[in-house]
């Protein structure tokens, strides 16, 4: 990883994945049912013609354009529909799983008016904390904003991947699905008026310095006259300036970023609690066990057992 690219840095501590599970290939005017809405962040994409997303919290429909994405942030009653006059009759249509019957689902795409992919984004638990409170009900990213080329570009690949049927696709729409989100995260950053939290702290230019300090090593703890220097501003304005940007003051987000890295570090690995405490700085493993419960909630151990259970 690049030294100095939060934005990288924190996705790889969420485990961020994105997922492509369906879409459809149709003609003329349509609708679909209301769909399943199980996943709390659910992206869809058109990758030719348009469609109107209905969302439960809008007031009215957004309409995507091809290379247009809507994700949608913890909707429900979600439903869609061509962007064909209302005087037409529309014919429902059902999302096709991609994992079930890929031919189904594109084989006549190459004469469909519209095509849309859809799927969702995996998140652990700390990554969920993250993103949702950042994002809108549904964030709109547009293929015509400059920033959105990369949306396009992996998009049509990940389409490519789905009608060829090659060996290693599955591979391939994986790590398309990764880059997709990444694509996604990058044009909506620079697309939209982000509120204060890390995905805007995370293109501050002024601040990307004292990131580096912060997240280069968890058990270091830099003093804000250190990190102030670093962003080239006296103590007392970039205290207020981290604050207003990351909704937070510094001291608060290097004791989140600590907990992101206990979190994945109590979930993917058997390390100790004693020896984890060590390592990101803690003078003992009560110290770490009482700022991880004011944090998380509950003790190291205990949301070590739930994961594990969670994962049998």
């Amino acid at each position: 990883m690049r030294p100095g690219d939060p934005l990288s840095e924190v996705l790889d501590l969420v485990d961020v994945r994105g997922v492509v599970s369906g879409g459809a290939a149709v003609s003329g005017a349509w609708v679909s049912p209301e769909l399943d809405m199980s996943s709390a962040l659910k992206f869809m994409a058109v990758v030719r013609g348009g469609m109107r997303v209905y969302a439960g919290g809008l007031d009215t429909p957004i309409e995507l354009a091809a290379g247009d994405v809507a994700v949608l942030n913890h909707r429900d009653r979600v439903r869609l529909e061509s962007v064909t006059p209302d005087s037409l009759p529309r014919r429902t249509i059902h999302e096709v799983d991609v994992d079930d019957d890929v031919v189904a689902l594109f084989g006549s795409a190459q004469d469909a008016d519209d095509i849309m992919v859809g799927g969702h984004v995996d998140l652990n638990p700390a990554g969920h904390a993250l993103l949702a409170p950042v994002l809108p009900p549904v964030a709109h990213v547009r293929a015509s904003a400059a920033a959105a080329t990369g949306v396009r570009r992996i998009l049509d690949r990940l389409f490519e991947e789905l009608l060829a049927d090659r060996a290693g696709s599955t591979f391939a729409m994986r790590q398309y699905g990764q880059l997709f989100v990444l694509e996604l995260m990058r044009a909506y950053m620079h697309q939209a008026e982000l509120p204060p939290g890390w995905l805007r702290v995370s293109i501050d230019e002024q601040l990307r310095p004292t990131l580096a300090l912060m997240h280069g090593e968890p058990a270091r703890r830099p003093s804000v006259d250190e990190l102030a220097r670093a962003a080239s501003m006296s103590r007392t304005s970039f205290a207020e300036r981290f604050r207003a940007v990351a909704g937070m003051p510094p001291i608060a987000y290097m004791s989140r970023w600590r907990m992101l890295h206990a979190q994945r570090a109590l979930r993917d690995s058997d390390v100790g609690v004693g020896t984890l405490a060590s390592h990101l700085g803690y003078a003992s493993e009560s110290a770490f066990s009482t700022a991880f419960k004011r944090e998380i909630g509950e003790s190291p151990l205990r949301f070590r057992q739930r994961l594990r259970r969670a994962m049998a």
